[in-house]
């Protein structure tokens, strides 16, 4: 692995802390997005983040202005990736925004470059052939907070060379990550394979009012050890984006079930502002929700 210069393309919520990340970790990085007001405001949002680097890696100052050092930015795309030897693509989860962006890429950036999509959704074989280069092309995914959840996926398609899978894993453990090697496309990854299913079955229970919210995370607690339940675990998700990807399976299927969990989380949650850990409340109130108190699991 020779990669010494990263373009990320698009600084919103995971773009900008894989930026981060990455020029943390010593690598030259180019902050790539539309216009230069979005690249301004992502300069305050690496502000505010090196203070959570220094709180929960105990980051050194000395560290941080490295980091800083190693950012540059840029609103012109063929500028942006004129040197890069990996390009992440970190823009709107929409494939119309990203064919569009892997047309225009494909003509500007350099034979060498290696492209990686942070899609959480998407598999990489629904674009491999708008970028040009598919063999030089998987996914890179990474999870929200990704200084201290430090998982990234790395996924190839059926025509990823297995020299750019292997470059990108050792480029993953680079940056401080753990890395997950995936070597089939998969809806999902690992991580949501894993997630989706047990968050759907604590909601299954929930609405068919087999037992109540706490009992079910409880249950989870105690029996797996884990720190936190499906619900408290929806919480950080998000009660939107529980609502959103339900919408989606209710729509099409018109089960029942799925239906009146829908209802339930607007009409009970989305409609009364309760949306999760951001909002102060959802399932729990923040910052000190009851799952955390030690009685909890007693």
């Amino acid at each position: 692995m020779n990669f010494k210069n990263v373009t990320v393309a698009g600084s919103g919520v995971l773009g900008y802390q894989i930026a981060f990340q990455t020029a943390f970790h010593g690598f030259n990085v180019t902050v790539y997005d539309i216009n230069d007001e979005v690249l301004e405001k992502a300069k305050k949002k690496f502000e505010i983040l090196s203070k959570s680097y220094q709180e929960d890696l105990n980051a050194t100052q000395e560290q941080l202005d490295v980091a800083f050092k190693n950012l540059s930015y840029d609103s012109d795309l063929a500028s942006a990736v004129k040197d890069a030897d990996l390009i992440i693509e970190a823009v709107p989860e929409d494939p119309k925004i990203k064919i569009e962006f892997y047309e225009k890429l494909a003509n500007v950036a350099p034979e060498k470059t290696i492209f990686a999509s942070n899609s959480s959704t998407l598999l990489p074989s629904q674009f491999a052939e708008y970028t040009g280069r598919p063999e030089k092309f998987l996914a890179l995914h990474f999870a929200n907070e990704i200084w201290k959840h430090n998982t990234a996926e790395i996924m190839k398609h059926p025509g990823t060379s297995k020299s750019v899978f292997d470059q990108v894993v050792d480029f993953a453990k680079a940056i401080g990550m753990v890395t997950l090697p995936i070597y089939k496309e998969q809806p999902g990854y690992i991580l949501n394979s894993l997630l989706v299913p047990l968050l759907g079955a604590a909601m299954d229970l929930w609405v068919k009012e087999v037992t109540d919210i706490e009992t079910i995370d409880k249950t989870w607690m105690v029996a797996t050890g884990a720190p936190t339940g499906p619900f408290g675990i929806l919480d950080v998700v998000g009660v939107t984006t529980a609502y959103n990807i339900n919408k989606m399976e209710a729509d099409k299927t018109q089960d029942p079930i799925k239906l009146e969990i829908v209802r339930k989380l607007k009409e009970e949650y989305i409609d009364k502002n309760k949306l999760g850990v951001l909002s102060g409340e959802g399932f729990y109130k923040y910052p000190n929700p009851s799952y955390q108190d030690k009685d909890f699991i007693k």
